[in-house]
């Protein structure tokens, strides 16, 4: 009875998350489809971004990441999630060997602070630090490992280089709530 009760319980808060995630769909949708006015402004609240994220992370890392959380602040966010860096190797087909899986194995919380620019229809996104398991990583340590490890491993992330904004976006108004996408 206990179960069906908290099952019950968590019908409102699946079904507000599934709403949002539908919602985000949607306006991605019509970012999408290139026919907005100039100026427009789309916006994303921070819960259809969260929702967005949750949905993403399930179908594209069903093992390895879990609880993805986005916190946006004034032009900048900062993503938290639970990871465990030796399963998504594994899944992506390249295990680690035993030093690094004695590395890379077991589920810790990870948080990522970056600040994105934006304007002209580019963007740039600087990691200003990591944190992993409470271990703050930032300047020349960090510089090393996107350098060394992040972008050799996955090549198509665009860490402090600029990148066009496609569809027509402008820029991307970073706020507390929400990010606005405005159409150029």
């Amino acid at each position: 009875m206990n179960r069906l009760v908290s099952l019950l319980l968590l019908v409102p808060i699946l079904w507000g998350s599934y709403a949002e995630y539908l919602s985000v769909e949607r306006k991605f949708k019509l970012i999408e489809s290139e026919r907005l006015r100039r100026g427009t402004r789309v916006t994303l609240t921070k819960g259809e971004l969260n929702a967005y994220a949750q949905q993403e992370i399930a179908e594209n890392f069903p093992s390895g990441i879990r609880a993805p959380r986005l916190e946006l602040g004034n032009g900048g966010a900062v993503g938290s999630a639970l990871i465990d860096l030796g399963k998504i190797r594994r899944a992506q087909g390249k295990p680690p060997g035993w030093l690094m899986s004695k590395i890379l194995d077991g589920e810790r919380p990870v948080e990522v602070t970056a600040h994105i620019r934006s304007g002209g229809g580019r963007a740039t996104v600087d990691v200003q630090s990591v944190k992993i398991s409470g271990m703050v990583i930032e300047g020349r340590v960090l510089e090393f490992l996107i350098d060394n490890y992040l972008l050799p491993n996955y090549p198509e992330a665009k860490v402090g280089r600029p990148f066009e904004l496609k569809h027509g976006i402008d820029r991307l108004d970073i706020k507390p709530a929400a990010v606005d996408v405005v159409i150029r």
